[in-house]
C-alpha cells in the first residue's frame, strides 16, 4: 500500500494525455496477448473458450474506452457572487479491487481500468481459486510502461488478504464483487473508517415472458440466459416467469432447446458449457434440485470433471429454495403467472435486485414493467445486461454504487470545491 500511495502521487501529477497514451498502450499490449490469457482463463476457470476470447478482449475494450475519459475527466465552474467558483474531481488514492472466480479478467478490469484512469493506483486482490490472469495482467501492465508499483496483484485468500486491504487505513476505497454475504462483512468493516465502496453481488434475475411475445424466439435465447458460464453468472435469469395462457406451449419449446445445448470440452470452438469451478460448487448445485422437483435435463460428461447438466426446473413453488435462492450454476425454475400485477409481484420477490429481461411485443408493457421491476440491469427481448459503455449495478441485496459506462471514472474521484475571490 504504501508502495502504491507513493506511485498514485506521481501518476495524478502526470499530464492526462500521457496516462491516456499509457492505458491504451497496455491495451495494445493486453490484445497482442488475447489468446494466451483466454487459455489461462480456461485452464484455471473452466470457461469456453470463446468466453474466455472475449472476456480477455472485454478487458483490452475496458482499457481503451477508460483511456478515453481521462482527459474528458473535468469539473464544473458553478456562477457565484463576488468571485469564481470551480470544482475539481481528485483522485482518492489506493483502490481495493477484490476480483470473482466467475469473471476473473473482465470484472478485475472493471475497476482497475477506470481507477487508474482517475488517477488512482490499484491493489487487485484475485480469488484464490482464479489468481493467474490477474498476475499475467500486471506483467503485461509492466511491459506497456505501467509505473511501477502503480497496478499491482496480491493473491490470497479472502479472510488474509482481502481483510487486510480492506481494513488497511491507506486504501481509500474497495470494489468488491461476490456473494451478498461477504459483501455485508466488507461494508460494515467499510463503515468503521467511512471508507468509500462499490458492491457487486448476487442476484436472482426474472425472465418474464408474455403471452403475447415471439414464443419461438423467447424459447431459443432462454437456456443460454441462464447457462452462460455454466450459469456461475450474478445476472443469470434463473427464474423464467410465463404468463399461464402461453405456459404450455413455451415449455414444449424451451426444453429441446436446453436439451441441445453442448456441454463438454471448453477448448472446443462448438462447446456452449462447460464444468463447474469445484467440487464445492457442485455439491451446492446438486442440493438445490431434489428428487421431488419435476425437471428437464441436458446432457454432460461423465468421468473427472465438475459436471451438472443444465437442468430446467418445473415442478417447483415460488417458496422453494431452487426459486428464491442463488443457485450460481446452470439451473433455473420455470414459473406461471396470470397478468402483468403478477408478473412483476413474482419477479419482485427476492432480496435481489441485479438484472432481468422481459418478452414482449407491447411497448407500452415493456416500459411499464421495465419500470416497476427493481432490478439496476434490464432487458427488452433480449438478455443483454452489461456493456462497458453502459452503467450495471443492482438494487436492494445486490449491491450498491454503479459500475462501468460515462459515469465510470468519476466513481474513483471525490469532488472538490473552490471558490477564488474577486473583491480582494
Amino acid at each position: 500500500v504504501a508502495r502504491a500511495a507513493a506511485a498514485q502521487r506521481a501518476w495524478a501529477a502526470a499530464a492526462p494525455a500521457d496516462r491516456a497514451r499509457l492505458l491504451r498502450r497496455f491495451a495494445a499490449v493486453v490484445d497482442g496477448h488475447v489468446e494466451e490469457l483466454a487459455l489461462l482463463e480456461v485452464s484455471e476457470a473452466g470457461h469456453t473458450i470463446g468466453n474466455a476470447r472475449w472476456e480477455a478482449g472485454n478487458v483490452r475494450d475496458l482499457l481503451e474506452f477508460a483511456a478515453g475519459g481521462v482527459e474528458r475527466l473535468s469539473g464544473r465552474q458553478i456562477p457565484v457572487a463576488g468571485g469564481i467558483d470551480v470544482t475539481f474531481l481528485e483522485p482518492l488514492g489506493v483502490i481495493g479491487v477484490i476480483a470473482p472466480w466467475n469473471f476473473p479478467m473482465p470484472i478485475a478490469a472493471w475497476g482497475l481500468a477506470p481507477a487508474l484512469a482517475a488517477g488512482n493506483a490499484v491493489i487487485l486482490k484475485p480469488a484464490e481459486t482464479t489468481p493467474l490472469t490477474a498476475l499475467r495482467l500486471a506483467e503485461l501492465a509492466l511491459e506497456a510502461g505501467i509505473p511501477e508499483h502503480l497496478f499491482q496483484v496480491l493473491p490470497g485468500h479472502g479472510d488474509t488478504a482481502g481483510d487486510a486491504l480492506v481494513e488497511h487505513p491507506g486504501v481509500a476505497k474497495i470494489v468488491f464483487t461476490g456473494s451478498t454475504r461477504v459483501g455485508k462483512q466488507i461494508m460494515a468493516k467499510c463503515a468503521d473508517r467511512v471508507k468509500r465502496v462499490t458492491l457487486e453481488l448476487g442476484g436472482k434475475s426474472p425472465n418474464i415472458v408474455f403471452a403475447d411475445a415471439d414464443l419461438e424466439a423467447a424459447a431459443a435465447a432462454a437456456p443460454m440466459s441462464f447457462l452462460d458460464n455454466s450459469g456461475q453468472d450474478c445476472c443469470a435469469r434463473t427464474r423464467i416467469l410465463v404468463q399461464r395462457s402461453a405456459y404450455d406451449r413455451f415449455l414444449e419449446l424451451v426444453a429441446p432447446a436446453v436439451q441441445a445445448v453442448a456441454v463438454g470440452d471448453p477448448l472446443d470452438d462448438k462447446t456452449q458449457m462447460g464444468p463447474l469451478i469445484s467440487r464445492v460448487q457442485l455439491d451446492r448445485v446438486r442440493s438445490f434440485v431434489t428428487d421431488d422437483l419435476t425437471a428437464v435435463r441436458g446432457s454432460a460428461p461423465e468421468g473427472p470433471g465438475f459436471w451438472y447438466p443444465p437442468t430446467l426446473v418445473t415442478g417447483a413453488a415460488p417458496t422453494d429454495p431452487v426459486a428464491r435462492e442463488e443457485v450460481f450454476g446452470p439451473v433455473a425454475v420455470v414459473l406461471p403467472f396470470e397478468d402483468e400485477e403478477e408478473a412483476v409481484r413474482l419477479a419482485n420477490a427476492t432480496e435481489y435486485g441485479l438484472s432481468g429481461s422481459l418478452w414482449t411485443r407491447d411497448i407500452g408493457r415493456a416500459l411499464r414493467v421495465s419500470r416497476a421491476v427493481a432490478a439496476g440491469n434490464l432487458s427488452v427481448n433480449s438478455h443483454s445486461s452489461v456493456r462497458y459503455w453502459t452503467p450495471f449495478g443492482g438494487y436492494k441485496q445486490s449491491g450498491l454504487g454503479r459500475e462501468l459506462g460515462p459515469d465510470a471514472l468519476t466513481a474513483f474521484t471525490e469532488t472538490k470545491n473552490v471558490f477564488i475571490s474577486t473583491e480582494a
